[in-house]
């Protein structure tokens, strides 16, 4: 995947989760960074790499990673679950749009929101 293509799909997938409050990122060759930030202080860093293939997301609260996503060649795929963010759980290769997917089950676990009422105000 090109760093055009990761860059799209990410911002396609982060404007259409709700609570998005900004989106900041910077390329550099054939690497893409930046973060989107969410309420109470949250932000999602990310990172991708088109050279090498690896890809990071860690929602960051409190300067502490509470959830993530990463791909690199020495782990793969894994999960850095909301229970156990230091955990590196084996998983299936992920597209962009089931990532923010997951991170969105994330934000509604760790904050109220987030949560299955946050559109209709409750």
């Amino acid at each position: 995947m090109t760093v055009s293509a990761f860059t799209e799909a990410l911002l396609r997938a982060l404007a259409a989760l709700e609570g998005v409050e900004q989106v900041a990122l910077r390329t550099e060759g054939p690497v893409v960074n930046g973060r989107a930030s969410f309420r109470e202080g949250m932000f999602l860093a990310f990172y991708y790499n088109q050279a090498t293939g690896t890809q990071t997301f860690a929602l960051i609260k409190d300067a502490e990673r509470v959830w993530g996503i990463d791909y690199d060649n020495t782990r793969g795929w894994h999960l850095h679950p909301v229970d156990a963010p230091s955990q590196h759980m084996a998983i299936e290769p992920q597209s962009i749009p089931a990532i923010v997917g997951l991170l969105e089950h994330a934000l509604a676990r760790l904050c109220e929101p987030y949560g299955p009422n946050a559109k209709e105000g409750t």
